[in-house]
């Protein structure tokens, strides 16, 4: 941790989808890091992925502890997990929380109907809240604009592939070349210059995020970073 804070000025806490932290753990890593260093984190997994999926297995809880999570089911157990998250993202002054869904949450009236429910209730906590959204949304653009418009959702998106649909603050979350989620690619030199001038054509642009979901993750960030 103290190398990663030393070399970089932000991090996405991936360990939160799987499994919360306790706040004082939470605590210490926000105690541990520069004034200037910025954390950002995904939603806990509760929210989003139903019992399911395969995410599951490093929760620890038990299949008869699963029922109602995932789907932003407007359930208790889910605003509770929401909740968590929330106190978590305070805990490390994180400003921004993403929330990733699965491919099997698909743009049905039920799930949209359950993301209606769910916005329209939580506290935001003054937070920026991002989704990036997998599966069948990545076709039905228009369904998509329209959701991240009506809660006020910064569009998650890699954009190799595609395009964001929303403006101001750009979060992106590279998953590699060659086929869509590619996580054994290594980013040529070439690849990132692409990325620099697509970021420097972002007109609309207030900020830029740009989080490697690579297994050269390390590598990338860090020749990105000296391209800059």
């Amino acid at each position: 941790m103290s190398r990663y804070f030393s070399e970089f000025s932000l991090v996405e806490l991936q360990s939160t989808f799987y499994k919360l932290p306790m706040v004082k753990t939470a605590e210490k890593w926000r105690s541990q890091a520069s004034e200037g260093f910025e954390f950002t984190l995904k939603a806990w997994q509760g929210i989003t992925h139903p019992p399911e999926s395969p995410t599951w297995k490093r929760s620890g809880l038990s299949k008869g502890e699963l029922k109602d999570y995932g789907n932003f089911n407007p359930s208790k157990k889910v605003f509770e997990a929401w909740d968590r998250t929330l106190e978590i993202a305070k805990s490390l002054r994180a400003r921004i929380i993403v929330f990733q869904t699965p491919p099997s949450f698909n743009p049905s009236p039920k799930n949209i109907d359950n993301m209606k429910k769910f916005f329209k209730e939580i506290d935001r906590g003054g937070k920026i809240l991002a989704w990036e959204p997998r599966g069948e949304w990545l076709e039905k653009k228009s369904v998509t604009r329209s959701l991240l418009e009506k809660f006020e959702l910064t569009h998650v998106v890699d954009p190799f592939w595609d395009q964001p649909l929303t403006t101001g603050v750009y979060y992106f979350r590279l998953h590699g070349l060659g086929k869509r989620y590619n996580y054994s690619y290594e980013y040529s030199l070439e690849d990132l210059k692409k990325l620099k001038n697509l970021i420097e054509g972002l007109k609309s642009a207030e900020e830029v995020y740009v989080l490697f979901n690579n297994k050269k993750m390390l590598d990338s960030a860090k020749l990105f970073a000296s391209l800059l």
